[in-house]
């Protein structure tokens, strides 16, 4: 950047859609980078879930065929209500659309959407996971071994020792 600025002009990087990103230049070994950062905090598309549903599935059907004819409306908002991103509303319309079409049913139902729906998609390994932390991340961060970071996600560790692994990846920012 100094070396820009010297010749008079100016450079910026702009990273969207790393949340990882932000924890990583606090750490101590990225301090120099870090001090020349701004992070700015993008929700991305929470909120506007229902709205991308409705933009996809529109810009998906044929012509004047009425999204009501495809999916229940029900249907949608219970995606919109359990699905945080992109890839993750794509990848379950696709599975409802497949599991409904099957056997012929037509419109997907609430029924269709619910069985489709994993039980741990909020769980606390897949959202890590969504964030760019894999179990490798935290146990490197941490100095723990993956087995107990695996053994921290599935609930299984020890009260004490899992305080206190929560502390300290709250004190990083880790979304928890």
């Amino acid at each position: 950047m100094e070396v820009v600025a010297d010749g008079g002009g100016m450079l910026s990087v702009v990273l969207v859609g790393h949340p990882k990103l932000r924890n990583d230049l606090r750490r101590p070994t990225m301090e120099e980078i870090g001090y020349r950062s701004v992070v700015f905090e993008f929700d991305g598309m929470a909120g506007n879930q229902l709205a991308y549903i409705r933009w996809l599935l529109a810009r998906c059907a044929g012509e004047g065929i009425d999204i009501g004819e495809l999916i229940e409306t029900v249907a949608v908002e219970l995606l919109a209500s359990r699905l945080k991103t992109p890839l993750q509303i794509e990848q379950h319309l696709t599975l409802a659309f497949e599991e409904a079409f099957r056997p012929g049913d037509r419109p997907v139902t609430v029924q269709v959407v619910e069985s489709i729906l994993s039980r741990q998609l909020d769980d606390l390994e897949p959202r890590l996971t969504r964030h760019g932390y894999s179990v490798r991340s935290p146990a490197d961060q941490f100095s723990v071994k993956p087995a107990e970071i695996r053994q921290f996600l599935r609930g299984e560790l020890g009260g004490a020792r899992a305080q206190e692994l929560t502390q300290q990846m709250q004190g990083a920012g880790l979304p928890l």
